[in-house]
């Protein structure tokens, strides 16, 4: 199953991209993709850690979010689209990613010299990431591809692809 989190109205990402748009949304059993959008509103994680020690692998919170861990665990692609922003990601991206946590064990392991998290699940998730903006910076650029490919370790990917663009609509031709 392909997952796609994006920081596009739905509108605005059913315009550019209306084949994938087709794919079903959050919310059925078994679909072919999961697209999640700011149209499913995400409360922000308040660091409490319950994924990890109150309930093992799912957020504490009451939302559409809260079972984030189960669906990356089921999730064969990752594909993240968001402007980037001080060489990170979008506020919504983000917060779909903090709330991602419980994909994830509180113990840690090292990986080519550096420290990150014990894998919950099997999973090893292909993950690629569409950064956006027009004004993004060469340090900006190069501190989002270090953060997208940090995360990939961390998720326990079994690959990273990093791209940039000026415009969204630079993407459309990318989202095999």
């Amino acid at each position: 199953m392909k997952t796609i989190i994006h920081d596009f109205d739905p509108a605005v990402f059913e315009e550019l991209f209306p084949e994938t748009a087709q794919l079903t949304r959050l919310g059925t059993s078994e679909p072919p993709a999961v697209i999640l959008s700011p149209m499913y509103p995400a409360r922000p994680c308040i660091g409490c850690f319950g994924c990890w020690i109150k309930t093992p692998g799912s957020c504490v919170l009451p939302d559409s979010y809260q079972e984030m861990g189960k669906l990356l665990s089921r999730t064969s692609e990752l594909v993240l689209i968001s402007r980037c922003c001080y060489g990170g990601y979008s506020p919504y991206v983000k917060n779909v990613l903090d709330r991602s946590i419980g994909y994830i064990q509180p113990f840690f392991r090292i990986v080519h010299g550096e420290m990150h998290h014990v894998m919950r699940h099997d999973n090893r998730m292909a993950i690629t990431t569409h950064f956006y903006g027009n004004s993004i910076t060469k340090l900006e650029e190069e501190t989002a591809d270090r953060l997208a490919k940090a995360n990939a370790v961390n998720f326990g990917a079994s690959g990273c692809t990093v791209h940039f663009y000026q415009t969204p609509e630079q993407i459309r031709g990318n989202m095999a």
